[in-house]
């Protein structure tokens, strides 16, 4: 049986932690940033542990 490849768009927006949780890029950090606070873009900015709901997805997309 062939080798199950890993789906190359989740590959470029998750990463697995050392504890198998799953960290990505908050969304809201794109464009028209210059009408959102500063307060607001660096709370943005930081990464978010996905939901516990999708993190099974996830894991059968990275291949894990």
């Amino acid at each position: 049986m062939p080798k199950q490849k890993t789906h190359s768009g989740a590959k470029k927006r998750f990463k697995l932690t050392g504890s198998g949780k799953i960290k990505k890029q908050q969304s809201g950090m794109r464009h028209n940033l210059e009408v959102k606070s500063t307060q607001r873009k660096r709370r943005l900015n930081n990464d978010q542990l996905v939901s516990k709901a999708d993190t099974k997805n996830i894991k059968k997309l990275l291949g894990h």
